[in-house]
């Protein structure tokens, strides 16, 4: 296979893989009797995961509760949203078109929710709206991450395409290359270090054999790519960033050739054979020292500092293995529900400890964003009943695990070894939770001055929720929730934007 496009690599084997289930159904044969069997589940197209199908807008949301004043921004969460889905045997749900969801708050009011595609030429030819100019050769509609940069709000996806940017009403804008010195792909995850005014991605490739750090500094330009190399093509979701260190996880999910010939849907694949290893890259310059680790899958860094000698990283991680390209549950599967862990790297000795610092299922951890590569005290996560269900479906006999799974919004006290839990009702599935302070400009505020935000299904309203916790006030009733006029399904991550 040569210089696949993420379309050729990840997209192109839907209509092979829809034919393949229908082999057998030709006209003329006698149909064989069998036992009859339960219908087949697709997990992450049901329940909480069920895409939506309309875009809608509303103004002056109702609420319950009082809308802190100082709130004056929006919250934006983007995921995947399949749009036009013909059969679901063809379908993945990291490979869903991308949707944000918005809510614009300001001066105590709800003034609007939006969810809105991004249009890439895929999206726009489905809805039958022209896609202005050329289209770039890795296109897609960015379904992972929603960030602010620089007065512009950017949707974004790992290895290969563009970022696509965003109005400030959620219209799509374009892709953008952070004018024109985006050589490649970027990332998901990019990580933005307030003090040093960068923004920073790792980026991977199908077809690279090392990895880049990328460095976008003030102006708003790419001003450093620097070269890392690794074997067998990771996949490289999230990284971490200390002050003087980058972090980097090569963990053994790789690049599998022969799947993307064969048109598999996601070619990657649990490689035995790549060892699990912890890169620590100077952010000043130099070659990576590499430290082995025993295998686990990780998937989302809380936040990464320096202790002396020792290079602290909070992170959630799933048991090995962890099986990307699903177990016939049209997403991903594992032996085992994300628990998060420390990683503590020790410089001076060459090695790394590993300790639990929660066992229980949750994801998507965040921190307040000002202290990215410092230390932290505060964590927050969610657990979402449905997502650790689904990530564990068993479609060999059509049952889903044991176990029970809570609905619930979760804060670490990283410094006394505790939490708080904010319990959610059955089927009150929560997403990722975002912090928000409450005076950003107040340097001498505690850490956790502010306000924890999450999308949260409403069971009774069948429709969701925008939920505002006082951090410093956990466990404690909402400080408000915004009724939302329809659902906003499991997805990924998002972000608070912030007026100017």
């Amino acid at each position: 296979m040569t210089d696949p496009t993420r379309r050729s690599v990840l997209r192109g084997a839907a209509a092979v893989t829809a034919a393949g289930a229908l082999v057998g159904t030709g006209a003329g044969a006698a149909p064989a009797q069998a036992a009859p069997t339960a219908p087949r589940r697709f997990p992450f197209l049901e329940g909480a995961f069920e895409p939506v199908t309309e875009e809608l807008t509303a103004f002056d949301l109702p609420v319950t509760g009082r809308i802190p004043r100082e709130l004056n921004g929006r919250y934006l969460r983007n995921g995947p949203n399949v749009l036009g889905l013909e059969d679901p045997r063809a379908h993945h749900w990291m490979l869903g078109d991308g949707m944000v969801h918005g809510v614009r708050l300001r001066e105590g009011r709800a003034e609007w929710y939006r969810n809105r595609w991004v249009r890439s030429s895929q999206v726009a030819k489905k809805l039958g709206e022209p896609y202005p100019g050329p289209v770039p050769p890795d296109d897609f509609p960015c379904n992972t991450h929603v960030i602010p940069h620089r007065g512009r709000i950017l949707a974004l996806q790992e290895s290969g395409p563009l970022p696509y940017e965003l109005d400030d009403e959620l219209n799509t804008v374009g892709t953008y290359d952070f004018r024109g010195t985006l050589k490649g792909p970027l990332t998901a995850h990019t990580k933005f270090d307030v003090r040093a005014d960068e923004l920073h991605a790792i980026a991977y490739y199908p077809t690279w054999d090392h990895v880049r750090h990328l460095v976008v500094g003030p102006a708003g330009k790419v001003v450093r790519t620097t070269r890392i190399p690794v074997a067998d093509a990771p996949m490289i979701h999230d990284f971490a960033l200390t002050e003087n260190h980058v972090v980097i996880l090569d963990m053994p999910v790789t690049f599998d050739p022969a799947g993307a010939e064969r048109g598999d849907l996601v070619p990657y694949v649990w490689n035995d054979r790549h060892p699990a290893r912890v890169g620590v890259l100077p952010r000043k310059g130099g070659p990576a020292r590499w430290f082995e680790v025993d295998p686990v899958y990780y998937s989302h860094t809380l936040n990464a500092y320096e202790e002396g000698p020792h290079i602290v990283v909070d992170m959630t991680n799933f048991d090995a293995p962890f099986l990307v390209a699903g177990n016939g549950s049209g997403g991903p599967h594992t032996a085992g529900t994300p628990r998060l862990d420390r990683w503590t790297i020790d410089l001076r000795h060459g090695r790394v400890r590993t300790r639990t610092l929660d066992d229980r299922p949750q994801e998507f951890p965040r921190v307040n964003e000002a202290l990215v590569s410092r230390r932290h005290r505060y964590g927050y996560s969610a657990a979402a009943a449905e997502m650790s269900l689904a990530y564990q479906y068993q479609a060999v006999d059509g049952t889903p695990p044991d176990g029970a799974f809570a609905n619930a919004l979760i804060k670490h006290d990283l410094l006394r070894g505790t939490s708080e839990v904010h319990r959610l009702p059955a089927d009150a599935a929560a997403s990722e939770a975002v912090f928000v302070p409450s005076d950003p400009c107040d340097a001498r505020a505690e850490e956790d001055d502010g306000y924890a935000i999450a999308y949260v299904h409403n069971p009774d309203r069948g429709a969701s929720d925008l939920v505002i916790l006082a951090a410093q006030d956990f466990t404690g009733e909402p400080v408000a929730r915004i009724h939302l006029p329809g659902r906003v399904p499991l997805g990924f991550h998002g972000s608070w934007v912030p007026d100017a």
